[in-house]
């Protein structure tokens, strides 16, 4: 049977499906072998010794997904899959953004009002792959529009509009090297700075107030603009030997520099670029341990944890940044979260029961195995929720079944809701396996598993989604607590 295409299908998704295929026939798992088997013909006939050793590349998995959704081919599923895209999301939906971007309020007004009940009930897409959508409800287009603009009034982004509009401004000079910035392209970046070299030390009126330099962090300025070229490293190179201010301030989170909207910003991890952008901005001087600089209170290594930017933090560790016990916990650096306290097992001045509380938290998502044992006997409370959510939350939303087993068997209560989405921690797993471009998808059979088999309630909604109708593993695990299928 051909599994079916979701409403809304995406084929980036479908990308990274391919890549975890091939992952996991590398890592010679038994699932993803029976669907080589059954959906590609060139590994049909092959011995079950032979198949895990044979040559399986990225096409070749395209291929599997593409056939398991009853196309012949990875090139005419892409087509079908993009043509659905366009059915299901309807040319107002479309038109609306673009209307938001140019600012046209009564082009939105006109589109809110004839198709109010698809922009009240529906979620609207992206503006870029991973990034922030524009949001239609409760207010009218000039409100709408000013907000997506990033201003406090529409009375500010029609004067902004306005000095748009007047070719040599200064207002259109920052615009256009902003979009140079975002699209990469740096001939026009350069000449930009060479005819005004003021630029670089200009700031939006927008009310972030970002610099160019903070639009390389694609983090926190406006949905639309939220990009990471191929080339971020060398238009950071560019602003930097232009002399940019490297720990400017702007206003996003409530203060942030480059360096934590950088590592904390999914945009240049997507782009392969991220630890290199870091790399540069602390070769120039960039400040490691500014308490605030990912915004929110937070310092560079507990934002990229707070974040989920989990490869940053432990790449600023490695650069030597300094760790609290939360940081301590969150890269997994035993001895030093073992520092913060004394021979009796008592906190030491230098840290705080938060602290701890919320490094608990990161061990567990991030599958700090011996940390968690460590704060566990150190009499950290399996059942507390720490700002909502238990450590067996984020344990099973990570993956980690090593953890839940020991949160499990420490007492830790299997049907606790989180404050936040009121989700059980079977239901934070179930999110984590689904989630696109999850690493390691496998280990969630038996994360689910433990869960089931500790008493975990299993909502019947869950069996009836798709996903896990097409996934005999995630049935038996759901249904009776094997992750064998």
């Amino acid at each position: 049977m051909s599994r079916e295409l979701p409403d809304r299908p995406s084929l980036e998704q479908y990308r990274k499906q391919a890549k975890e295929l091939v992952a996991a026939h590398r890592a010679g798992d038994r699932h993803a072998l029976q669907r080589i088997r059954q959906h590609h013909p060139r590994f049909a006939k092959l011995p079950d010794s032979e198949l895990p050793a044979a040559r399986f590349v990225l096409a070749d998995a395209q291929c599997v997904i593409a056939r398991e959704h009853g196309f012949a081919s990875w090139p005419k599923f892409a087509k079908a899959i993009e043509a659905r895209a366009l059915e299901t999301s309807p040319a107002a939906v479309w038109a609306a953004e673009k209307a938001v971007i140019a600012g046209d309020a009564p082009a939105l007004e006109r589109l809110l009002r004839e198709h109010a009940e698809l922009f009240r009930d529906r979620r609207p897409p992206s503006y870029t792959p991973a990034g922030p959508g524009p949001q239609y409800v409760d207010a009218g287009a000039r409100a709408i529009i000013a907000r997506e603009q990033h201003f406090e009034s529409w009375d500010q982004f029609a004067e902004h509009q306005k000095a748009l509009r007047r070719r040599n401004s200064p207002v259109a000079r920052f615009e256009a090297a902003v979009e140079a910035v975002i699209a990469g392209d740096s001939p026009t970046l350069e000449r930009l700075l060479r005819e005004h070299p003021e630029l670089i030390r200009a700031r939006s009126p927008r009310r972030h107030r970002a610099t160019l330099l903070h639009y390389v962090g694609a983090n926190g300025v406006e949905g639309f603009r939220q990009k990471t070229p191929p080339n971020a490293v060398e238009v950071a190179r560019i602003l930097l030997e232009a002399h940019a201010e490297i720990d400017a301030v702007a206003e996003m989170y409530g203060g942030s520099t480059t360096l934590g909207l950088v590592a904390t910003s999914i945009h240049p991890l997507r782009a392969g670029v991220q630890n290199a952008l870091i790399d540069l901005l602390l070769a120039h001087g960039a400040a490691i341990d500014d308490p605030r600089s990912a915004g929110n209170g937070h310092n560079a290594v507990n934002g990229c944890l707070a974040n989920g930017r989990r490869e940053a933090a432990e790449f600023l560790a490695s650069r030597g940044a300094a760790l609290d016990v939360e940081g301590a916990a969150g890269v997994g650096r035993l001895e030093l979260v073992r520092s913060f306290f004394d021979e009796n097992g008592s906190l030491k001045a230098t840290a705080t029961a938060n602290q701890m509380r919320s490094g608990f938290n990161w061990a567990c998502e991030y599958g700090r195995t011996e940390v968690v044992d460590f704060l566990l006997r150190r009499g950290i409370d399996p059942g507390e929720r720490h700002r909502g959510e238990t450590g067996l939350h984020w344990a099973a939303y990570g993956g980690h079944g090593a953890i839940v087993r020991l949160l499990l068997d420490r007492g830790a209560p299997v049907d606790v809701k989180d404050e936040r989405f009121d989700q059980t921690p079977l239901g934070w797993a179930l999110y984590g396996w689904a989630e696109p471009g999850r690493e390691a998808r496998d280990r969630y059979y038996d994360v689910v598993a433990r869960l089931v088999g500790a008493g975990a309630t299993v909502e019947p909604a869950w069996l009836a989604r798709e996903n896990v109708g097409a996934d005999p593993r995630m049935l038996a695990a759901l249904r009776n607590g094997s992750s064998d299928g």
